[in-house]
């Protein structure tokens, strides 16, 4: 019961997510990966080719693939070109392949969360009339298995470098975490008052809704103060249905239970006080009563979640962090690119990620 109420102040945004971007979801997993692979098979022909030989040879033995009035192309020519565009992230990523797969060995996790990905892709394109193997075949995906093993090893790379950098995380991090954005749950009772809009609602019409919801809101609390029943008040006013049965009882929740609107305007309460303000967040108005708050837990008990919340905001704040993790790690595994030419592309990569 208390999860249902939750869920009246919990985002529930992802029912409105755009169609458009569901079917760019296999593009956005890694295409380059799959193009690089392809590239990765033309060298290895060429490759071919060359210790193998070809009826067209000039005089120092390269082979000619091609030609033109006044110019021959050798397989080396290709080989090298090749190599300087796209040899660089071709190494990298099989580097990256065998630190994954010694790092974790056991993927069954892996492959439980690629089979779900698959299977929402596969849903979300399906319902939309779509051939899903037609869509795998236009991306470059030649079955299904291989974009599991892309999305296992995407899953194990990330994995990696988060678990690279909760390691690196300090004490004095983990506990400034602690002390600050750590608190025993919360139980409240709240009023909703939701704006009378609709989705055809012009943008004087949504205005004018929240300024008559932040009025009547205002209404609520101006009775508490004149003595008024919070029972009586919840009943004749507040448009949260859900709760409306246990006077508007949120129980047991923190942070990461409601919109932080909400759960910064019950944390700052005290015991039995209630907001002299509506507290405005994406559903309405709120009119919020602390009961009561527990305990804060120890810090043993939470120190996982700690490194997890840290680690998700510190790659929230720099895009580039996860490339510099993976720098670290191939450092850590005394990686060594012994053509000078694959090195200097290298190096002046990781160098923007300074």
């Amino acid at each position: 019961m208390a999860n249902k109420k939750k869920n009246v102040i919990k985002q529930n945004n992802q029912k409105k997510e755009v169609i458009a971007e569901n079917k760019q979801e296999i593009i956005k997993q890694d295409f380059t990966i799959a193009l690089l692979v392809i590239i990765c098979l033309l060298l290895v022909v060429i490759l071919i080719i060359i210790v193998k030989g070809h009826e067209a040879k000039l005089k120092d033995g390269k082979e000619i693939i091609a030609s033109i009035d006044g110019k021959e192309i050798t397989s080396e020519d290709l080989f090298d070109e090749l190599k300087r565009q796209y040899g660089t992230n071709v190494l990298i990523n099989q580097i990256d392949d065998f630190i994954a797969s010694k790092e974790i060995e056991d993927s069954d996790e892996a492959r439980k969360e690629a089979n779900a990905r698959i299977e929402n892709l596969k849903q979300q394109y399906v319902s939309l009339g779509y051939d899903f193997n037609v869509i795998l075949a236009n991306n470059g995906y030649e079955s299904e298995e291989e974009l599991r093993n892309q999305f296992i090893s995407d899953y194990k790379r990330e994995k990696i470098a988060k678990d690279y950098l909760s390691n690196h995380l300090t004490e004095e991090e983990i506990n400034a975490y602690y002390e600050n954005e750590v608190h025993g749950k919360l139980t409240v009772k709240h009023i909703l008052i939701k704006p009378d809009t609709t989705n055809t609602s012009t943008a004087e019409e949504k205005t004018a809704a929240e300024e008559a919801a932040k009025a009547k809101a205002q209404e609520v609390i101006q009775k508490l103060n004149d003595g008024a029943a919070w029972a009586d008040l919840v009943q004749e006013y507040s448009d949260d249905t859900a709760s409306k049965a246990e006077e508007g009882l949120i129980a047991d929740f923190d942070q990461e239970g409601v919109v932080q609107e909400f759960f910064k305007a019950s944390l700052e309460l005290a015991d039995n006080e209630y907001t002299k303000e509506p507290v405005k967040s994406t559903y309405g108005y709120h009119i919020i009563l602390r009961i009561s708050q527990a305990e804060k837990p120890t810090l043993d008990s939470v120190k996982d979640k700690i490194k997890s919340n840290l680690v998700s905001n510190m790659i929230a704040a720099d895009t580039k962090l996860m490339d510099k993790t993976w720098t670290e790690i191939r450092k850590e595994y005394k990686m060594k690119i012994n053509d000078t030419k694959l090195e200097k592309i290298y190096n002046s990569i990781i160098k923007d990620f300074e």
